[in-house]
């Protein structure tokens, strides 16, 4: 399995979007909507001040509490920067 690039920078977006800024260069969106609606494990994120204290963490993002995504998830179920209509400053 080919290994997913680190994560540089993260910042949380309206309707639990995240921007991801990858060590190669890449910026993509990763939406974790249903994540929040559909996983308990997830059910601090509905908090929208938690939400946004997210930071990168090697290859994937965490919370205070731990909760993080799979680094494949964050990768490649995201889309381009340039492929999203929100903001993102």
């Amino acid at each position: 399995m080919e290994l997913t690039p680190d994560i540089i920078e993260v910042k949380a977006l309206d309707n639990y979007n995240i921007y991801l800024r990858f060590k190669n260069g890449e910026e993509k969106i990763y939406d974790m909507t249903e994540h929040i609606k559909k996983i308990k494990y997830f059910n601090k994120l509905k908090n929208e001040i938690y939400f946004k204290r997210v930071k990168p963490r090697g290859d994937t993002v965490e919370w205070e509490n731990g909760e993080d995504v799979a680094p494949e998830n964050l990768y490649y179920d995201s889309i381009p920067r340039n492929e999203y209509n929100g903001n993102i400053d």
